[in-house]
């Protein structure tokens, strides 16, 4: 089932451009709980700003606004709240078109309350920063449609060894993210990795560089368990890009299907490697990233196009949703009493887990026969890119499926954009079981990660297909 917000209804010719950039700090001011454990934190300092990066592309025809934000997701609440007060601030632009997409980084502030106690007298709370943030995204959206000018884009290529699969096999045919690799019960990584670095270069009318989207198929998570708010290696990208292009450039990270992975390589451990989990993995992989971005700018340089086919499409894609079981129900249920017995002897508030397992006893109550998770989704072309966003932590092979099927010269798959849907993983992930592949980790299953693959596939090559493209 779907609707469809705008659709495939006019030829698709090549336009001129015009492309507008604008970045806001978005660090909180205050100490907050962090989010992203299960346990709380709270920030002791700030190692690096928070950012949000906006990219405004309008052809007269079709519009669009990539916001990046570095954040533990794009909740829809968030984004609903920024179209609300875009609508009235920028009547000229279709707020629909404006989309969020977090680097789901674990060193930014909590987004929703529930997950931690409530927090001591002297943090910024959650209600506080939201609003704070709400207003600051207005504002970044407001002045890339604002700096709008005629430009071009090229795109590039790169390679760079950013993410590993994170979940481990064991010859009982379980699975474990995180689990260790030197014991003799270790089998092998349940997945692949994707070295690709999908790039999008923005230029102005003079042959200036301005920006660059970059697509990784990781999340930023190289120091997930530090009480510090810090945009991780997506902030040591953009320090080193900048000093070595020019101090002006804007950087759009964009993380790609990663629901599997994470900036560690689980059979070395770091022998040999700089520690990817502390902060000198943090500058090692910063570098990885600005290498490549560098890389393919030579080539991307001789090939800037003023003139290219832009469209954008979005609709509300109702996917079949994971059925919780009676017996997955009952094993909740006890788990739940044992939690309010420990509740009750240490005084402590509800925490995260017990959050997570009330919203899945509800889900189970409220399920019936076929239930349905509605997202949204976008597909954009961009001359020969294409990028089409998940509200998912996405397991890598689902991106994989849409890439290698996808028409487009280069296909930028960006999960966590416009909502937060929790895990969806694969049918391989879901059998071996593990954190990331139970039932409480996501609302969508491999049916219903399939039945996303097969709708972005058609969107893009849709899109693709115009010969006037």
């Amino acid at each position: 089932m779907r609707r469809e917000l705008n659709a495939l209804t006019y030829p698709q010719t090549a336009a001129h451009i015009s492309i507008g950039w604008a970045m806001v700090d978005i660090t909180p001011d205050r100490p907050v709980q962090l989010m992203g454990q299960y346990y709380e934190r709270v920030s002791e300092g700030v190692r690096d700003p928070l950012t949000a990066t906006a990219l405004a592309l309008d052809s007269g025809r079709e519009q669009a606004v990539i916001v990046s934000c570095d954040l533990i997701d794009a909740p829809q609440a968030v984004q609903e709240r920024v179209r609300l007060r875009l609508a009235s601030r920028l009547p000229g632009l279709d707020v629909a078109a404006v989309l969020m997409a977090a680097t789901h980084t674990h060193t930014a502030p909590v987004l929703e309350d529930g997950w931690y106690p409530t927090p001591a007298a002297d943090l910024m709370r959650t209600e506080e920063y939201v609003d704070f943030l709400v207003e600051r995204l207005v504002d970044v959206v407001v002045e890339a449609w604002d700096a709008r000018e005629p430009g071009g884009v090229s795109w590039g290529l790169a390679r760079a060894v950013v993410g590993h699969n994170r979940r481990v096999l064991y010859a009982d045919g379980a699975a474990q993210m995180y689990g260790r690799t030197d014991v003799p019960s270790f089998s092998g990584i349940e997945g692949g990795r994707d070295d690709g670095v999908e790039l999008l270069y923005t230029w102005d009318s003079g042959g200036g560089l301005t920006g660059a989207a970059i697509n990784v198929a990781c999340p930023s998570q190289a120091v997930a368990h530090l009480s510090v708010v810090s945009a991780e290696f997506w902030g040591e990208a953009r320090q080193q890009l900048r000093a070595r292009l020019t101090p002006e450039l804007f950087v759009l990270p964009l993380c790609g299907a990663a629901g599997d992975q994470a900036p560690r390589d689980m059979v070395r451990r770091g022998r040999g490697d700089p520690d990817l989990w502390n902060r000198p993995g943090v500058a090692e992989l910063g570098c990885r990233i600005a290498n490549a971005v560098e890389r393919a700018l030579l080539g991307a340089s001789a090939a800037v196009q003023t003139e290219v086919v832009f469209r954008h499409t979005r609709e509300l894609l109702d996917l079949p949703a994971r059925k919780v079981t009676p017996e997955e129900a009952g094993a909740v249920r006890a788990r739940q009493e044992v939690l309010a017995q420990q509740e009750i002897a240490s005084g402590a508030d509800e925490d995260g887990e017990m959050r997570q397992n009330d919203q899945l006893l509800e889900r189970y109550e409220n399920q019936g026969e076929c239930p349905l998770y509605r997202m949204e989704l976008h597909v954009l072309r961009i001359g020969d890119v294409a990028l089409v966003t998940n509200p998912f932590e996405l397991f890598l092979d689902y991106g994989l499926r849409i890439k290698a099927r996808s028409q487009a010269l280069q296909t930028m798959v960006v999960q966590l954009a416009c909502g937060s849907g929790g895990y969806l993983p694969t049918a391989r992930a879901v059998a071996a079981g593990g954190y990331g592949a139970r039932v409480l980790d996501g609302e969508v299953g491999p049916e219903g990660g399939q039945a996303l693959v097969e709708r972005s596939v058609e969107l893009i090559n849709s899109l693709m297909s115009d010969a006037a493209g």
